[in-house]
């Protein structure tokens, strides 16, 4: 997922350092002053043009940019500027020792160099996200993980601030600088939006990274954190989540972690819906739409009301099928069905012995209190109460929290909380299992 990143990292600088080639004045052209060339213009406007008036700073500066081999740049870039320290070029020079230490794979004298230029001037773009994109790529990789991407996330929001009043660089065109802060709000934004995640910061997650993504809708590392933090949110932008974490889908094709990603977006997806039907039909729309499409929808799955399962599980059954039905059905029916939908139920079974088996909430010598759906039992929590036909002899009496088949016949119940009444109460043998004795899901 970090490859359309180191794209976007190397696509920045090579436009970045592009304008480099173009050099400063010198005698002849119109003056400008070191302290005028070194501060950052307070408003995104055009610069004062930056002239050399010595010819020999002019001749080390571009000697030095000109070298095409990164440790003759480094060393060129080095010299001038200990024997120029406060050149109206000391912040072109450092950008470019800062691309020279990258090309040689030397990231702390890159990350010191990118330090170096932000005392020069603290909006400089190319340093803000070379600074961000590094700190959070070394986070991501497990360097002090938590150190790493707070910086990152501080260099980035300083970086979008920045692009609040940079003003475009001399001798560069409105479309390639437009394209360089493009690429910068996808860093800064992505940095920013990773950080924010990682604190659980949902709400900051998301507006974050829908910027970066809508800059560049093709990361996979941005879009898969957006689908993440839609879906995780409270509350949560489902519809958006799940275009997203489709678009991550087709992203990720060809890559070790698509599979994973698919499996968690159909889950989520069905677990809105109702099922994976419409799936496929929303990945080939993720799929030719970078963001989502004015009018998508995805109808939400509303579970039935218990009363409504109540009127389904009744419904075309006979008096004998509704005798069949485990005690956990008849329990949802008597206790959240219509009153025709209770009657039908009640009537079946009441005043009939039954042969049932529950674990023992509490007990004494002419009744026992007794839990049979799982939702009870794991409350400790009776829902029959039977009153024995004869006194327990001490050593029968069940003890509390062991599992008791017993016979019995429903005289009466109420409905909340729901306690069926039996009497005529029989202890039974566990030699043969007991009808009704069913797995009882959770209501």
């Amino acid at each position: 997922m970090k490859t359309t990143l180191v794209a976007i990292v190397i696509a920045f600088a090579a436009l970045a350092w592009a304008q480099q080639t173009t050099q400063p004045q010198t005698q002849g052209a119109q003056p400008a002053t070191s302290q005028t060339a070194q501060t950052a213009p307070s408003q995104a406007q055009a610069p004062p043009k930056k002239e050399i008036k010595d010819p020999a700073e002019y001749n080390a500066y571009v000697g030095a940019i000109q070298q095409s081999d990164p440790a003759g740049k480094i060393s060129g870039l080095e010299a001038f500027l200990t024997q120029y320290p406060n050149s109206v070029m000391k912040e072109d020079a450092l950008e470019v020792l800062m691309q020279a230490y990258q090309q040689a794979g030397k990231q702390d004298k890159m990350l010191d160099t990118a330090q170096r230029v932000l005392q020069v001037n603290p909006n400089n773009l190319r340093a803000l996200a070379m600074l961000t994109y590094t700190k959070q790529q070394q986070a991501e990789g497990g360097q002090n993980a938590k150190e790493n991407l707070a910086s990152a996330a501080q260099y980035a929001n300083q970086g979008l601030e920045a692009l609040k009043t940079t003003p475009k660089p001399e001798g560069m065109s409105d479309a390639d600088f437009d394209k360089l802060k493009t690429q910068a709000r996808v860093i800064f934004n992505g940095a920013a939006g990773t950080a924010a995640f990682a604190n659980k910061d949902y709400e900051h997650a998301q507006t974050y990274l829908k910027a970066a993504v809508e800059d560049n809708p093709n990361d996979l590392a941005n879009v898969y954190r957006l689908a993440l933090a839609d879906l995780t949110g409270t509350p949560a932008n489902e519809l958006e989540g799940l275009f997203f974490i489709a678009r991550a889908t087709n992203l990720a094709a060809g890559s070790p972690g698509q599979a994973q990603i698919e499996t968690y977006g159909k889950k989520r997806y069905t677990t809105y819906h109702g099922s994976d039907q419409g799936w496929t039909e929303l990945l080939a729309t993720a799929k030719a739409n970078p963001l989502p499409p004015a009018g998508l929808t995805i109808p939400k799955y509303v579970p039935p009301s218990p009363a409504e399962q109540a009127a389904e599980l009744v419904k075309n059954k006979t008096p004998n099928d509704i005798k069949q039905m485990s005690f956990a059905d008849w329990q949802l029916v008597l206790s959240a069905g219509k009153p025709e939908d209770q009657e039908k139920v009640w009537n079946v079974i009441k005043g009939v012995p039954l042969q049932i088996e529950g674990q023992v909430i509490a007990a004494t010598a002419t009744e026992i209190q007794i839990a049979e759906s799982q939702d009870d039992i794991d409350q400790k929590r009776a829902d029959i109460v039977v009153t024995m036909s004869g006194t327990i002899p001490d050593r029968m009496m069940p003890k509390v929290g062991s599992n008791l088949p017993f016979a019995g016949t429903p005289v009466s119940y109420t409905s909340n909380p729901f306690v069926m009444n039996m009497d005529k109460g029989v202890l039974l043998t566990a030699k043969k299992p007991p009808v009704h004795k069913r797995p009882s899901p959770s209501q």
